[in-house]
């Protein structure tokens, strides 16, 4: 069963007994996942752009956008328009599939895994999530990277509250660690 039908299935119903929301239409979902990638090279080295742009449409299953510095910054020898990083929005179908993956496949080969931190949440119920190494995704082949490198996640949801988006998380699989 996919994750799509697991929150029309089981998380919407447990969400309007839990919360006592009575409209459908008000129970929180997942909108997008936003997946950045820092690549501070990048702003001296045009070509580890092009090397890592590659990783990240792999992981994601669809093309990164170059992010560019928006202002210069002297101390960091960074100028204004040099590209710092990438990022890719997935949204509906590729969105459900990569957060699939992400729960059943990469967390558990993450090393010394014990769950993801609940604190992560923003004032809005948005989720983030850091990944140190991009090597525990299945697409990555460990001889072909030239850096380690991590990622971030950004699960965007639609209810505006964190305690509601972290119990809609659990319902979907994200593992959350054990408080105690």
């Amino acid at each position: 069963m996919n994750l799509k039908q697991v929150y029309q299935e089981t998380a919407v119903p447990k969400l309007m007994e839990e919360f006592g929301i009575t409209n459908k239409m008000a129970i929180p979902r997942l909108l997008k996942t936003v997946v950045n990638m820092g690549v501070k090279e990048g702003a001296n080295d045009k070509g580890v752009i092009d090397k890592v742009a590659p990783q990240l449409a792999d992981i994601t299953g669809q093309k990164a956008k170059v992010t560019k510095a928006k202002k210069s910054i002297a101390n960091f020898k960074l100028r204004e328009g040099a590209p710092i990083g990438l990022t890719v929005t997935l949204r509906g179908k590729r969105m459900y599939d990569f957060l699939t993956k992400l729960i059943n496949i990469v967390l558990p080969r993450v090393r010394d895994f014990q769950g993801v931190p609940d604190k992560s949440f923003d004032s809005n119920g948005n989720y983030t999530l850091g990944i140190s190494e991009q090597i525990v995704f299945p697409e990555i082949e460990y001889g072909k990277i030239d850096k380690i490198r991590g990622l971030e996640m950004t699960i965007v949801t639609q209810s505006g509250d964190s305690k509601i988006s972290k119990r809609l998380l659990e319902l979907l699989g994200m593992p959350f660690k054990k408080s105690g």
